[in-house]
């Protein structure tokens, strides 16, 4: 196997650290790149004594000039409240960091992957999303920092792709969990467990009948890899997620009983142009890809959960105060 030089911009956050270990593994020679606005270091703390891993503390909103084959464009703030929390500069690391990194890509002829996201596809009027559904967002609403930020690194990339003959890659990740989530990342799945194990009573926006599909981490990055290594004629956009689908209050009420906690379920009023429900469509995936999550939620949760009982949570900083 060649030896590749690989960038993973948002290498220490959640999904970025997971890539890191797999690429690092696999034996390529890897850069990881971010500014710990959301992410910590201590997810790739173990990988610092490798000789093919390096660790770069930098934004993607500003240029840097590195030699490589790949890039993995996964720097972004992904859980509501911290995108929500300087929504400018989150449009900005959408936008000026795809056009930094595709600029990289151009000048390297660096094949390079988006990381886009369901959040794409607004509040859907189609159940569930295929990738020809072009999306109901609301342009002016407190998520369109996100989901208009990554809508226009889409057109970035294939306009690169079209103007420019960059090698390009997007997959749009619908809900992902698993070990090295921030308890304070505000996402649904992290929310429930830490209030559940340190006792809380379990906050459920809106009625708990809003569903969406939880994807375990090692089945995503998989996916990712195979999109990378895939045929240069399948670009994508391609979705990625579990399509199995639970209501909030089923999660809600899973992690309860693995937890064993006594919590009670609480009822809030749902935050605006919150999905009412998301799911994605994998035939592509499936049929492209030879892919299909394995890991059942009961079994990923498990794991998530000893996660959640290892770590000192009192540590962990709250990135902003919206969580």
């Amino acid at each position: 196997m060649k030896t590749k030089r690989i960038l993973v911009t948002g290498g220490a956050g959640f999904l970025g650290s997971h890539l890191c270990d797999r690429l690092v593994e696999q034996g390529h020679d890897i850069i990881c790149l971010d500014n710990f606005f959301t992410s910590q270091k201590s997810n790739v703390t173990h990988l610092l004594g490798r000789k093919n891993f390096e660790l770069i503390r930098h934004d993607v909103t500003h240029p840097i000039w590195l030699e490589v084959d790949e890039i993995y464009n996964l720097a972004c703030p992904a859980a509501p409240g911290h995108y929500q929390f300087n929504p400018i500069k989150t449009m900005k690391t959408s936008v000026i960091g795809a056009i930094n990194m595709l600029g990289t890509a151009k000048r390297c002829r660096a094949k390079i992957l988006q990381a886009s996201t369901s959040e794409i596809y607004g509040d859907p009027e189609v159940h569930p999303q295929p990738e020809s559904y072009r999306g109901a967002v609301n342009t002016i609403g407190p998520r369109a920092c996100y989901d208009e930020g990554k809508r226009a690194a889409e057109t970035l990339f294939f306009d690169y792709h079209r103007s420019n003959h960059v090698n390009i890659r997007v997959v749009r990740i619908f809900n992902t969990y698993g070990p090295r989530m921030h308890p304070f990342d505000g996402r649904v799945v992290s929310n429930f467990i830490r209030q559940a194990l340190t006792g809380e009573d379990v906050t459920i926006f809106g009625d708990g009948s809003q569903s969406r599909s939880f994807c375990y981490v090692d089945d995503l990055i998989e996916v990712i890899i195979r999109m990378m290594n895939g045929p240069d004629e399948f670009v994508g956009p391609v979705n990625i997620g579990n399509p199995v689908e639970f209501t909030m209050k089923e999660l809600a009420e899973q992690v309860i009983e693995l937890t064993g906690a006594k919590s009670r379920l609480v009822y809030r009023p749902l935050p605006a142009d919150d999905p009412r429900q998301r799911q994605p469509d994998i035939t592509l995936a499936r049929n492209k890809l030879g892919w299909e999550p394995n890991v059942p939620l009961r079994e990923g949760l498990k794991k998530t959960i000893d996660y959640f009982k290892s770590i000192d949570m009192d540590s962990f900083r709250a990135p902003t105060p919206n969580y």
